[in-house]
């Protein structure tokens, strides 16, 4: 499978990242292409390789279980989870420099609530090298019912 069929998604645990894991594995399974599941080790500073190896292990410890609860054991697509040292943003900017679609929720677990986009998605949306899908929690409620 070649980079154009890489959907990526920042997955963090938050209902709009689940439902943007939803929404990029469905699209996967139209389009034969593969989901690399991304979060990231937060750091704003290297830490020591200790450091790092420990925060990798805990968000994989993380990342691992989120998607198997939002896709079950078996999903319609290829999904394969990543864990990158870095900022969200940064993390998913560089992973989907080469692929078809960029989809992140559209509020994560930080930030400020009052915001209309959260800051992470607002980042990707102005700096990724491909097209952005962001996709609210509620964005899929309704599928189906004429929604």
């Amino acid at each position: 499978m070649d980079d154009q069929d890489r959907i990526v998604v920042g997955v963090d645990g938050s209902p709009s990242s689940r439902q943007a894991l939803r929404w990029a594995a469905r699209q996967a399974a139209l389009t034969g292409g593969t989901v690399p599941a991304l979060t990231s080790s937060l750091g704003w500073l290297p830490p020591s390789s200790g450091d790092e190896e420990a925060l990798e292990a805990r968000a994989r410890e993380d990342l691992t279980p989120c998607v198997e609860e939002t896709l079950g054991a078996h999903p319609s697509a290829d999904v394969r989870t990543k864990v990158r040292y870095g900022t969200p943003a940064s993390v998913l900017l560089r992973a989907a420099r080469d692929a078809s679609l960029l989809v992140v929720g559209s509020r994560g677990l930080g930030g400020f609530a009052g915001l209309l986009l959260g800051s992470v998605a607002q980042h990707c949306v102005q700096h990724a090298a491909c097209p952005v899908v962001v996709v609210r929690e509620d964005a899929l409620t309704g599928v189906g019912e004429g929604a």
